[in-house]
C-alpha cells in the first residue's frame, strides 16, 4: 500500500494485506484507509470515524494488537486503475465501475472482504466483530464505496445532508464519462463540501510564500485565546487576494516582533475569520488542537484581538464532531 506521495505505508496497517489478498487477480485500486466503527448490537451500520482517530495509526513502524483494537481500520475503494492485465485509466468512469463490480464480486464470499451494494443506499456494511475473545482483533474489511446518481439539485442536496449526518465531510461528484487522470481532478470531478464551522483568530506569526508569492508574507499562523494567553491552532495561506496580501505584508513588516528571516513573529493585532473541515488533537501547537484544511474567509479589521474565539470554543467543536451520529 502506498500513500499519495508514493510512500509505502503497508506496515502501518498490518491487518489490511490479508483482506486485500482476497482479490485473487492482479489489480491496482484507488481508495482511502479510514478509521472505522463496526456495527452496534442495535443493528446500526458501520461508519467512518474522525480523521483524528486515523492519525494515531499513521507513520507507525510497529502496530500492536491493542492499537488495532482501539483504532480499527477499513479500506474504502473508489476506483480501479488496472485489472484483467489491462490499464483502465483511459476508460470512462462508468466502465471502470463495471470492472470494479466484477473485481469485488469475485472476492465477495471470502472472509474479511465486506462489499456494499455499489448502486444501493449509501450505507456501508460494517466490519465483522470477533466475539470469541476480547483480546483478538476483528478482521479488517475492504469496502466498495457506493455510487448514486442525482438527477436534480434538490436530490443532490438531500444526498449531501445524508452524508453529513453520517459524519462524512461531503460528496465527490464525478462525470460518468470521465477518465482517471492521475494527480489531478479537473472539472470532471468536483468535491462538494461545507465548512464545519468558522473561528475568529489572531495572526501571531507569518512566513514568506512560495512561487509567485516568494516575496510576500502570505502564510499566517494564527491563535485563539486561552485565558490571558494566545494559543496557536493552525496555519493558512489561501483565501486572501494578492492586493490584500501585499497590504498585509507591509503591515507585518512594520509590526514585526522577531525576524527569523523566512519567518517572523508579529504583533497579534490582525484578526481573521477562518473556515475548516475538522478539529484534530495535535502536539504541534501548544493549544493541543489543530484545524484541518483551514482557509481564510476574510480579514476582520472591525474586530479587536481581545475578542477572538477561545480555546473552549475549539474544544466544543472537537467534542461535537466526536459524538456518534445516528444512522
Amino acid at each position: 500500500m502506498f500513500s499519495r506521495t508514493l510512500d509505502e505505508v503497508t506496515e502501518s496497517f498490518p491487518e489490511l494485506p490479508p483482506a486485500l489478498a482476497a482479490f485473487s487477480n492482479d489489480v491496482i485500486l484507488d481508495g482511502e484507509i479510514v478509521a472505522w466503527a463496526s456495527a452496534g448490537e442495535n443493528g446500526e451500520a458501520g461508519r467512518a470515524l474522525p480523521f483524528s482517530q486515523l492519525q494515531q495509526r499513521l507513520g507507525r513502524k510497529r502496530v500492536t494488537e491493542a492499537m488495532m483494537r482501539r483504532v480499527p481500520v477499513t479500506y474504502v475503494v473508489f476506483d480501479v486503475l488496472y485489472a484483467g492485465e489491462e490499464l483502465t485509466i483511459d476508460k470512462p468512469l462508468r466502465e471502470r465501475h463495471a470492472i470494479l463490480d466484477l473485481v469485488f464480486s469475485s472476492a465477495r464470499h471470502l472472509q474479511g472482504v465486506l462489499v456494499s451494494d455499489p448502486q444501493g443506499a449509501l450505507v456501508f456494511e460494517p466490519a465483522v466483530p470477533d466475539r470469541k475473545s476480547a483480546n483478538s482483533v476483528a478482521p479488517a474489511g475492504v469496502l466498495r464505496a457506493p455510487v448514486l446518481r442525482a438527477e436534480s439539485a434538490q436530490e443532490l442536496d438531500r444526498l449531501f445532508e445524508a452524508a453529513l449526518a453520517r459524519g462524512n465531510e461531503g460528496l465527490m461528484i464525478k462525470d460518468v464519462e470521465s477518465p482517471y487522470t492521475p494527480g489531478r481532478r479537473g472539472k470532471s470531478w468536483l468535491k462538494l463540501k461545507r465548512e464545519l464551522a468558522t473561528l475568529d483568530v489572531v495572526v501571531t506569526a507569518v512566513e514568506f510564500g512560495h512561487g509567485k508569492r516568494a516575496g510576500v508574507l502570505s502564510d499566517y499562523t494564527f491563535a485563539v485565546r486561552g485565558g490571558e494567553r494566545l494559543l496557536n491552532v493552525g496555519k493558512a495561506y489561501s483565501g486572501l487576494t494578492d492586493v490584500e496580501i501585499a497590504e498585509m505584508t507591509q503591515w507585518f513588516q512594520q509590526h514585526t516582533l522577531e525576524d527569523f528571516g523566512f519567518r517572523r513573529l508579529v504583533e497579534p493585532r490582525i484578526v481573521l475569520e477562518v473556515a475548516f473541515n475538522a478539529v484534530m488533537k495535535s502536539d504541534r501547537h501548544e493549544s493541543g488542537y489543530a484545524l484541518r484544511f483551514p482557509r481564510i474567509l476574510r480579514l476582520r479589521p472591525d474586530k479587536p484581538a481581545e475578542e477572538v474565539d477561545t480555546l473552549q470554543r475549539v474544544r466544543e467543536i472537537y467534542e461535537k464532531q466526536q459524538m456518534p451520529t445516528s444512522v
